[in-house]
């Protein structure tokens, strides 16, 4: 086992302190330990009312980056020290941008605007302008959907940028492992995580064993198909001979040809469906977006 910074006792001491030092119910705090790996900080601020974040000292940018994400009304208590003793103090996080974090401690952090949910399927507007064309929101909520992914999944998405963004939401105690080949895509890819603050993010730039070899293994994948397709899927088997896959395609030779792929390899419980969206225009007409096949299997 990992040896931890925060353990029972500390947590316990600092759940204490604010207890006796704020009017915060503390059924309803959520807790967050960011010095532990892969965990996201502005996701869980932006869903939760009341978050109590353990962290070690350092990092000077924290509360800019809440900032910057739309957090500047959030309030912070928290005390100089790195015990859970001594004054309290309290600001409000857009006041607080130009300090770091100087000792390792517990602060809790209120959000008034917090979402008990998260909205599937974000705007594209929400996501960094980089070299990437984005699939449209609403065929996004729809591969989510078709994805189920739960809490502490593992996956893989190969040339899907806004399904990882929204993916490492979805999942913030697992990790997506984003495929980009084109540098410029994986460009974009690092924006979009250190703009939603997303930790639980891998980015490589291909798929083989010797590229997936020091990362966890995947429980589920989300492939945009290529020329690469089969490879992919063979060496991912290798890796978990129990993956479940959905794949993309605007190609209808594609969509067709994968069924029997699948069964090749073993794959079963095949779904194929296609998502068709279109929108009303300023001029009254209906504007057809490109409408993608969607197989989906388990192995």
């Amino acid at each position: 086992m990992e040896a931890q910074m925060f353990t029972n006792s500390h947590i316990l001491a600092w759940l204490q302190y604010f207890s006796e030092h704020t009017q915060v119910d503390l059924e309803k705090v959520k807790i967050l330990d960011i010095t532990r790996k892969n965990k996201n900080l502005i996701p869980t601020v932006e869903s939760h009312a009341a978050v109590l974040v353990f962290t070690e000292a350092g990092h000077p940018d924290i509360f800019y980056r809440m900032w910057d994400a739309g957090l500047g009304e959030c309030e912070v208590w928290y005390n100089e020290g790195s015990e859970p003793a001594g004054p309290i103090l309290h600001r409000p996080l857009k006041d607080m941008i130009n300090r770091g974090i100087n000792a390792s401690a517990g602060m809790l952090i209120l959000n008034p605007s917090a979402r008990s949910t998260y909205k599937i399927g974000m705007r594209n507007s929400s996501f960094s302008r980089g070299s990437i064309h984005y699939v449209g929101s609403e065929i996004r909520a729809v591969i989510l959907n078709k994805m189920h992914l739960a809490q502490g999944d593992t996956v893989c998405v190969v040339s899907g940028e806004s399904i990882a963004v929204e993916s490492a939401i979805l999942a913030p105690e697992g990790t997506v492992i984003a495929v980009e080949y084109n540098q410029q895509d994986r460009r974009t890819m690092e924006e979009n995580a250190h703009q939603f603050g997303l930790n639980n993010i891998a980015i490589i730039d291909h798929v083989d064993d010797k590229s997936m070899e020091d990362l966890p293994v995947p429980t589920l994948a989300f492939l945009v198909a290529s020329a690469s397709l089969e490879q992919e899927i063979a060496c991912l088997l290798r890796r978990n001979p129990q993956m479940e896959f959905v794949v993309y395609t605007l190609d209808f030779c594609c969509a067709a040809a994968l069924p029997a792929l699948f069964e090749r390899y073993g794959i079963g419980e095949t779904e194929v469906i296609q998502i068709a969206v279109s929108k009303l225009t300023g001029k009254h007409t209906f504007q057809a977006e490109p409408a993608p096949w969607l197989i989906s299997g388990r192995a």
